[in-house]
């Protein structure tokens, strides 16, 4: 299949009901590393081989965000989380799908569905292997967190030389008082930290959004402050 391009426009905005919102998809076959940082320094994400950034014409409340990884200092709170979490095995390999993925996934969103009012519909093994097993490469890595040999979260991520790209992360609520998510995402910037990689991108951030805007914890951090087209020139900043 060959390579597509297209805009889903007047889509209902997945962050608010009173909005709607103008997509630009990708499908790529196959994406190089190359292509694919620049897509990452343009705001793009992936699911899959399914690449898709926001032009929404009236809206800029999605916003991209990376950690500059060499000026990222552990607070105490976080170092914290990180010896709290210090008897669980971490096991980086590419993506799989196995019965406690799906067990694992399902129920996290259920629980999301009544904490967040997410949308809920149990994935099944096809979809769950469209959108983050099929299209990997291999950058294309699943972090699996592992506790009393039980699967207690996973984190899908692509691991490049300049940058890692946060896709998605699910956990376990049994095991909140572990701070999992944020122990995932800490677990990123040690593994960019040790092998000298400079960004980690965690997609879109959108201030004071009950689901989006967590991310301000992590500051200092970087935002695109432009929509460029793939040949034009980005522009990051620090965020004050």
């Amino acid at each position: 299949m060959r390579d597509i391009e297209f805009i889903e426009k007047n889509k209902e905005c997945s962050y608010f009901s009173n909005e709607i919102s103008d997509i630009r998809y990708k499908y790529m076959e196959y994406c190089d590393k190359n292509d694919y940082q620049n897509m990452l320094e343009h705001g793009w994400r992936r699911f899959g081989k399914m690449n898709f950034v926001p032009e929404c014409k009236e809206c800029t409340k999605c916003i991209s965000l990376r950690i500059n990884v060499n000026d990222y200092k552990f607070s105490s709170s976080e170092k914290r989380v990180i010896s709290k979490n210090k008897d669980i095995n971490i096991y980086i390999q590419e993506p799989t799908i196995s019965k406690d993925h799906l067990l694992l996934y399902n129920k996290y969103h259920l629980i999301m569905s009544k904490k967040k009012n997410w949308p809920y519909a149990a994935i099944q093994a096809n979809e769950y292997i469209k959108s983050y097993v099929e299209g990997k490469n291999d950058y294309t890595k699943e972090i699996l967190y592992v506790k009393n040999n039980n699967l207690i979260a996973v984190a899908l991520t692509d691991i490049l030389e300049e940058s890692i790209s946060s896709i998605y992360c699910y956990y376990d609520h049994d095991y909140e008082y572990l701070s999992l998510g944020k122990f995932s995402i800490l677990t990123q910037i040690n593994i960019a930290k040790k092998m000298n990689i400079p960004y980690i991108y965690l997609g879109y951030w959108i201030k004071d959004h009950r689901s989006m805007g967590y991310k301000i914890s992590y500051k200092p951090f970087e935002i695109l402050y432009n929509r460029a087209n793939l040949n034009e020139k980005t522009i990051w900043k620090k965020y004050e």
